[in-house]
């Protein structure tokens, strides 16, 4: 069993002030979507106020939202983003949030039971908008193993040479 961690940071800058009615909806789900990501399997932990959500956090500025977590493993990860009922109100995020041309997710592996501050998680996005993906910063669409992972064995390729003739 890995004694890592999966750590994802995501940020979006809302298009309109949280409390207004063009964000409605989104906080609306707020509650529905973090309860939903607790119970998910694989869900380690997740950065919040008092208030149960991390909207109060701004440490990119009043129009920038994140989003901190650890989860058990890229698997675990990606069955929440893309396969649970977060992908279908994240199906609606261009209503809520301007469009990013820089890295807004990262993941990188952390000691278990570590949970990641504000500022660690941020250096590690800075490093994934300057080097894209490494071992160090990445994403799900380029996900990399935990350090203490047995290496992916390499498929056996037309004209290798028979190890027995």
């Amino acid at each position: 069993m890995s004694q890592y961690q999966l750590a994802q940071l995501n940020v979006a800058t809302m298009k309109f002030p949280l409390q207004s009615a063009g964000m409605a909806d989104i906080v609306a789900n707020l509650d529905r979507i973090n309860a939903l990501a607790e119970s998910s399997p694989g869900f380690v932990w997740r950065l919040q106020s008092d208030a149960g959500n991390a909207t109060a956090l701004r440490p990119l500025g009043e129009s920038c939202l994140i989003n901190l977590s650890v989860w058990h493993d890229v698997a675990s990860l990606n069955a929440y983003v893309y396969r649970s009922a977060h992908a279908q109100i994240m199906r609606r995020r261009n209503e809520w949030f301007e469009h990013s041309i820089t890295a807004y997710v990262v993941l990188w592996w952390v000691s278990k039971g570590h949970r990641p501050a504000i500022d660690e998680a941020l250096q590690k996005l800075a490093l994934r908008r300057e080097r894209g993906a490494t071992a160090d910063a990445f994403s799900l669409r380029q996900a990399f193993r935990a350090p203490d992972a047995a290496p992916a064995r390499a498929p056996f390729a037309f004209g290798d040479r028979c190890p027995v003739g």
